[in-house]
């Protein structure tokens, strides 16, 4: 902490959304933000009691790094650098080393975005991990089967959101992609594809242990929401499973070192029982996973690593959060062919009992296959009185939602 009264802090902001409201994570006077953000999350920046604002084209390090000087110059430096969104934790890290300033640096925040070297720390501290191989000029489709097995997933090691991940079934369509990734080959994995539910475990760290986790069942996978299929995801019950899976990722979060901050962590319970790691992110999960958590736990997960990173006392304390409770979601993707626009939707919120909330698009909307998770075809928040009936109730949004489109000719979902 430097000798300044009150201390100030650097933001890398690209939230358009309530989850970027900074301001709200920090107690009033206690200190001052300076924003680099993207036009589109200008609006839900507090303007009049920033340090300074600079609005951006991009958040490339590039560009960030001669603003952020100037700005550390201009205001006699900073205390800390915040940039929660997954894209931009290595160029805030990498901001920190430049500035001087105390945080996750970029060794321990490379652990998190690149996917082969989680795996190494995981599976070196004798977790279960997918069999997997880094890839390079030399791969050949032999070798790689060979090594992980068949059918693998290929993707890239510094990827989220499933983009780029493929998989592939055999010999042949292996080396068809290799040819493909040509250069680029050095940036992807293979991995052993493993059979089983995929779960999510969300929370924040303090001091080595949970401040708080939780843990859900996804309903398809990340992968099908990629190519048209609706996503959902159930909390689980309290039980054994759940204690299983939350000591499961205690030990992955221990081999990454995670001391203090937010973890979004995917991982397999396959048939037999055994969990084996999937993936980490140092951020909280996307989609409705902050609002489903905001809703039926009181828990502000952006509120909470913002704090952790910054080393502020949490927001909420443990013993005031609710265990046993039940909910989950559901996303609906981007209607296909692109471009689509909307003619009708349904709401689900009188058909759905445990429907509680709804994000619809509105008629006119136009489709163009670039709105992530946020800007879809439909999201659904739900609650009810156990993981067995809010999954019932996931599965009947998915059958009962209607989402008429027009493209080339009319069509409906």
């Amino acid at each position: 902490m430097s000798s300044r009264e009150i201390p100030q802090y650097l933001v890398i902001n690209r939230f358009d959304d309530e989850f970027g409201e900074y301001h709200r994570f920090v107690e009033p006077g206690s200190c001052r933000l300076a924003y680099i953000t993207l036009p589109c999350g200008l609006p839900i920046l507090d303007e009049e009691s920033a340090l300074d604002l600079v609005v951006v084209d991009d958040l490339e390090i590039g560009t960030l790094l001669p603003i952020a000087r100037r700005l550390a110059e201009l205001h006699g430096g900073f205390d800390a650098v915040v940039g929660p969104s997954e894209y931009d934790v290595l160029s805030t890290a990498q901001l920190r080393v430049e500035l001087g300033v105390p945080g996750w640096q970029p060794e321990f925040v490379t652990a998190f975005r690149d996917k082969a070297r989680m795996k190494d720390l995981v599976g070196g501290a004798g977790l279960r991990v997918p069999r997997f191989c880094r890839l390079d000029a030399d791969s050949t489709a032999a070798g790689i089967a060979a090594e992980v097995g068949l059918p693998l997933i290929l993707k890239p090691r510094a990827g989220w959101s499933a983009r780029g991940v493929v998989l592939v079934r055999d010999e042949a369509e292996l080396a068809a992609l290799l040819v493909e990734q040509g250069a680029e080959l050095d940036g992807y994995e293979c991995e052993e594809y493993v059979e089983g539910a995929i779960l999510h475990v969300d929370g924040i760290r303090r001091g080595g242990k949970f401040h708080f986790v939780s843990a859900s069942e996804y309903i398809n996978t990340c992968l099908d929401f990629l190519t048209g299929t609706p996503l959902g995801s159930v909390l689980l019950d309290p039980g054994p499973r759940l204690d299983r899976v939350a000591e499961f990722t205690g030990g992955c979060l221990d081999a990454l070192d995670l001391v203090d901050g937010p973890f979004h962590l995917e991982l397999f319970d396959t048939a037999g029982g055994e969990l084996v790691f999937l993936e980490v992110g140092l951020r909280p999960g996307g989609a409705e996973v902050p609002f489903v958590h905001r809703d039926l736990f009181g828990i502000d997960l952006f509120a909470e690593a913002f704090r952790a990173t910054i080393g502020l006392p949490p927001a909420v304390a443990a013993e005031a959060l609710p265990v046993g409770v039940a909910g989950g979601w559901v996303s609906i993707p981007e209607p296909r062919p692109y471009p689509s626009t909307v003619v009708s939707r349904s709401s689900l919120l009188d058909s759905v009992d445990e429907v509680y909330a709804e994000v619809v698009p509105e008629v006119g909307t136009v489709f163009d296959g670039s709105g992530g998770y946020e800007h879809i075809g439909g999201r659904f928040r739900l609650r009810g009185t156990d993981h067995a009936a809010v999954r019932r109730a996931a599965l009947a949004v998915m059958d009962r939602y209607r989402l008429v489109v027009e493209h080339e000719g009319p069509a409906a979902r």
